[in-house]
């Protein structure tokens, strides 16, 4: 039998091996994080998650260092799963589980079920650390211009490319945005659309199958990311050449870009292979690009508007306002080739960190 383990330990315990996954979970002064642990899994799902990896495993070998039977940990497990507190992949008729970070992770995965309770607490929790894990230089989320942004371009990367990367895709799917979910249980509404945000492959089935998002065809796939365009959204890719998912993030509603926005240099934070450039011939300082900014970087000049390479992320999302076609896309001197795939994001943070 399991050690019986005191319940204000096992959810210290949890938030301890949350830390040490790649997205952290650090400890605050007001125990915020454990408030947050405390609503989403019980004393039992606590315990049974801190024997979780990042390698999708079967029931039977979690249920090895469980100590418990293979079938009431397969059950636990896949209850877990359809909670949003462990994540599931399949192999054949085999579901495998792993561990779930926070974010991206356990926390979006409540976009369904989450609460206002639960919306404040998570807004109170992230005002209180640095989301992008300051200590990793790679980043989960990354970048990538609108397509009209990049389109005509024939001298850049796939991963670059939006909708190459959702014509490549074979399984896709659409949910809401947790960000802009949660500001609205909080009374906070910024107009812009909320089911825009997709995923793939093995993401796409988990919400899917645990019915928090629908399957879609590439065409509107597609039409998803023209809308994300027309409503000055940014294209926010996982950090790999394979997408995982491409978050549709607004500077007031998403707490990365908020967190960014805040910062001085958010172009030098973020990973993303452009600059925005303004040709002062060009530029009649109409102020669209001031607006559709989500970084400030545009700052309007005595003659034509400037750009702020500090603070421009690349997202192109003034080039395709530009009535003048003032706006180009430069890519930046130095510029790395993000991570294969998702798993090797996460192995690079887990190095970084000096967790592997």
């Amino acid at each position: 039998m399991t050690e019986s383990i005191p319940e204000d330990r096992i959810y210290k315990e949890l938030r301890e091996f949350l830390d040490g996954l790649p997205g952290g979970y650090p400890a605050t002064d007001s125990g915020v994080e454990l408030r947050i642990l405390r609503k989403l899994f019980s004393p039992e799902e606590a315990r049974m998650a801190v024997h979780l990896s990042l390698e999708p495993q079967p029931p039977s070998v979690i249920a090895e260092r469980h100590e418990m039977g293979d079938a009431e940990v397969g059950e636990m497990l896949e209850s877990m799963a359809v909670k949003g507190l462990v994540f599931r992949i399949r192999e054949g008729d085999e579901a495998l589980y792993q561990a779930a970070q926070f974010n991206v992770g356990f926390y979006d995965f409540q976009v369904k079920t989450i609460d206002r309770e639960l919306a404040e607490m998570i807004r109170e929790y992230m005002q209180s650390w640095d989301t992008t894990v300051a200590d990793a230089a790679t980043r989960q989320f990354r970048v990538v211009p609108v397509g009209s942004a990049i389109e005509a371009s024939h001298a850049v990367d796939t991963y670059d490319r939006v909708r190459d990367m959702v014509r490549e895709q074979e399984v896709i799917a659409v949910e809401p945005c947790m960000c802009r979910t949660e500001q609205r249980l909080m009374g906070h509404d910024c107009g812009r659309p909320l089911e825009n945000c997709l995923s793939f492959g093995g993401f796409a089935r988990y919400y899917i199958e645990n019915g928090w998002g629908r399957e879609i065809s590439k065409e509107e796939a597609l039409g998803i990311l023209d809308l994300a365009e027309e409503s000055a959204l940014v294209l926010c890719p996982t950090n790999t050449k394979e997408p995982a998912f491409i978050c549709s993030c607004c500077g007031c509603c998403c707490g990365v870009l908020r967190r960014l926005r805040s910062l001085p240099n958010p172009g030098e934070v973020v990973a993303s292979s452009f600059w925005s450039d303004i040709d002062p011939d060009l530029c009649t300082t109409c102020g669209e690009c001031l607006e559709r900014c989500q970084m400030d970087a545009v700052k309007e000049g005595d003659e034509f508007m400037q750009v702020d390479r500090a603070r421009c992320i690349g997202c192109g999302l003034c080039l395709s306002a530009c009535p003048e076609d003032a706006v180009s896309l430069q890519m930046k001197p130095k510029v790395e080739a993000p991570p294969a795939d998702w798993d090797e994001t996460m192995a690079r943070i887990l190095e970084e960190r000096g967790l592997s």
